[in-house]
């Protein structure tokens, strides 16, 4: 597509090159705070977009935390081969519980951002699917039964597919709830913008903010451009009821606003709907 209109070029002082922004005036839901939404906005911005920041999820203590504590002395102790991590807020869990893992005990994170966080707190990662994904962990899993028993510690409402995948491949793998995941109500003055159509676009980042979307937003307006992180996340997207526009190759924050850009750029919608 040949990139012609005015609404997406940045005028720059004479003699300098336009600068292309592709999401020039749209308005762009995040759906979580803390510092994913922080890298997120920027990410947004630098395109040309609007940032709305209204966290629809949080994340609480586990209602099980002796059984929690309990697994995680198992895994310092070095009973477990590996520990597979599926999210920064599991990092969160392990950093506030001091965990410190032994020498032969390997880490597997889903995601470029999961690894990321365990690297910046300080723990080892010995492998990244391809796929970032639960299945694409399953499908490229590269232990053995030789290597003891896998922990996977995540949300109490997380999709069994890595147990399940693995123990169907001989693996001893163990869940643990780590934390819960809650809804969180956005505010008034979103809730409207979203019903008005003044939101261009909501990023998915997960089920459960799919979830929250159709719970608090339903029914979209149809200009409303809803783009989601990775495959699972559209399908649990389309399981709530949203139409879905966009899917993000990788699940990353990255990813995902370059979804959201190629979405706009692909279909040639390079105003904000509601400049229309």
């Amino acid at each position: 597509m040949s990139l012609p209109s005015d609404a997406i070029i940045d005028r720059t002082p004479t003699g300098a090159l336009p600068v292309i922004k592709p999401l020039l005036g749209w308005r762009v839901l995040v759906p979580r705070g803390g510092k994913w939404g922080d890298g997120i906005s920027a990410a947004l911005r630098t395109l040309g977009a609007i940032p709305v920041v209204a966290p629809l999820i949080n994340f609480a203590g586990t209602e099980n935390p002796e059984q929690l504590a309990a697994e995680l002395d198992r895994l310092q102790s070095g009973e477990y081969g590996w520990l597979v991590v599926t999210s920064a807020t599991t990092v969160d869990v392990l950093m506030s519980q001091g965990v410190r893992l032994p020498e032969r005990t390997r880490v597997a994170a889903v995601g470029e951002t999961t690894a990321h966080a365990l690297q910046l707190a300080g723990y080892r990662v010995d492998f990244v699917p391809g796929d970032h994904s639960a299945r694409g962990l399953v499908k490229e899993w590269p232990g053995t039964q030789a290597d003891g028993p896998v922990l996977i510690p995540q949300s109490e409402i997380a999709e069994p597919t890595l147990v399940s995948g693995l123990s169907a491949a001989g693996i001893d793998a163990r869940f643990v709830s780590a934390y819960r995941t809650i809804g969180t109500a956005a505010p008034a003055a979103v809730v409207h913008d979203v019903a008005a159509g003044r939101i261009n676009a909501l990023l998915v980042s997960s089920g459960s903010v799919a979830r929250q979307i159709a719970e608090q937003f339903s029914p979209l307006p149809s200009s409303t451009v809803c783009i989601c992180i990775g495959p699972r996340t559209a399908f649990d997207a389309r399981a709530a009821g949203l139409t879905v526009q966009g899917i993000a190759e990788e699940r990353s924050s990255a990813a995902l606003v370059r979804a959201l850009s190629d979405y706009v750029l692909e279909s040639g919608d390079v105003r904000p709907p509601a400049a229309r």
